[in-house]
């Protein structure tokens, strides 16, 4: 018999009930240390008090509106992310993969309004991912994503990830519209593009009059230590998919662009029928407000740095358990000797969660917010999760 849940997840056998910064409470009462975050998404922790009030208040007055009708919390928080960035527009979501849905179109119909119908094609790269749609799983193009969905959604080009030559040669394609690329690799095992080749993409996309999307679904909203990753690199793309962390759990996704890069969507172009509804939105203002504040981001940056320098010693007293550290800000990854499911199941022995990614890494993608006493118990946790794998090798 089918179970009741599609069974398209492998479930930890673990349920929670209730969670309080970056703790979770299991039906049995016990406590685990979330270093994973909902993969990213609980960025100021679990039943963060701000966010309860801002959801609350907003659930007594009006839930859902028609995007037929002006709504006036979508409007301040889209007013708060151009302020904040590259941007001159806005459209909001449900998730990255309703975001990258959106790139995908906004981008085509840009170079068929240009007159450029020919210029369907999107360069993306190994390792990436862009959700589980179509648009998505073609963006990607491995065969663990793709087997047995086709026909796929034609029009990407995949080169292998830190291949300039090929990338350079891939450009040279006039059918060529847009590359599109993650600044950190979430899924694909915590891989930064390295400030100089996000500068160099920026500007061999400048030459060719190709669009720059960048997926900052997993990597932004402060997650590297400043709002968005791209930041570091002092680049602008010209169309981005936000999502996961922006709604500090709630969900909610954004695609940002130009003027010019969104000049083709027009009215009756793309709709959404949940896409900025109010409760969202009032979630997503508050989550803006705190994380995009100075003085926030400089604490996860200190925290980040603290992390780090924690885990390089975690790894190099347990040489045969994890190869290195690698990441940026509160986005870091383990690179494991072993299978990281090991690790992720010795973990949960020590109550402690992490996320697996491609690569053999597992994901550390705690609350921002998190406390050093919290670093201090993960590092613990790990280190005795890292002795546990090591006795049963």
């Amino acid at each position: 018999m089918i179970p009741s849940i599609l069974p398209t997840y492998n479930r930890a056998p673990i349920s929670f009930v209730s969670g309080e910064g970056a703790w979770l409470t299991a039906t049995d009462g016990s406590r685990y240390l979330d270093m994973g975050a909902g993969i990213a998404v609980n960025a100021l922790g679990h039943a963060n008090p701000d966010l309860v009030a801002a959801l609350t208040e907003q659930a007594g007055k009006l839930w859902h509106l028609s995007n037929l009708y002006q709504i006036p919390q979508q409007q301040a928080l889209a007013d708060a992310l151009v302020d904040q960035t590259f941007a001159d527009t806005v459209f909001f979501t449900n998730s990255g993969t309703e975001a990258c849905e959106l790139a995908v179109k906004m981008a085509r119909k840009y170079w068929y309004d240009k007159g450029h119908p020919e210029r369907t094609k999107i360069i993306t790269f190994d390792g990436s991912f862009h959700g589980r749609s179509s648009a998505g799983i073609a963006a990607t193009g491995t065969e663990k994503m793709t087997k047995g969905f086709g026909p796929l959604l034609p029009g990407f080009v995949h080169l292998k990830f830190g291949d300039h030559q090929a990338l350079a040669e891939a450009m040279k394609d006039p059918e060529v519209g847009a590359v599109l690329i993650e600044p950190v690799q979430g899924e694909g095992g915590i891989r930064p593009v390295p400030d100089q080749c996000l500068k160099g993409l920026r500007d061999a996309c400048d030459e060719s009059g190709a669009l720059l999307i960048l997926d900052e679904v997993q990597c932004g909203m402060g997650r590297t230590g400043k709002l968005f990753a791209h930041e570091w690199a002092g680049i602008t793309p010209d169309i981005m998919m936000v999502a996961k962390g922006i709604g500090g759990g709630f969900p909610l996704g954004a695609v940002l662009a130009t003027e010019d890069a969104a000049s083709g969507m027009v009215a009756g172009t793309h709709g959404s029928t949940y896409g900025g509804n109010p409760l969202a939105c009032a979630v997503g203002l508050k989550v803006m407000q705190i994380i995009s504040d100075p003085a926030f981001l400089a604490e996860v940056n200190r925290k980040a740095g603290l992390l780090r320098q924690k885990l390089e010693g975690l790894v190099a007293a347990h040489p045969g358990v994890f190869e290195l550290v690698r990441g940026a800000g509160l986005m870091l990854g383990l690179k494991c000797v072993v299978p990281v499911a090991d690790l992720v199941a010795a973990g949960y022995a020590q109550h402690i969660l992490t996320v697996p990614a491609g690569d053999n890494v597992a994901r550390l993608l705690p609350p921002l917010n998190l406390t050093d006493d919290d670093i201090s118990q993960a590092i613990s946790r790990l280190d005795a999760a890292a002795t546990a794998v090591e006795a049963a090798a």
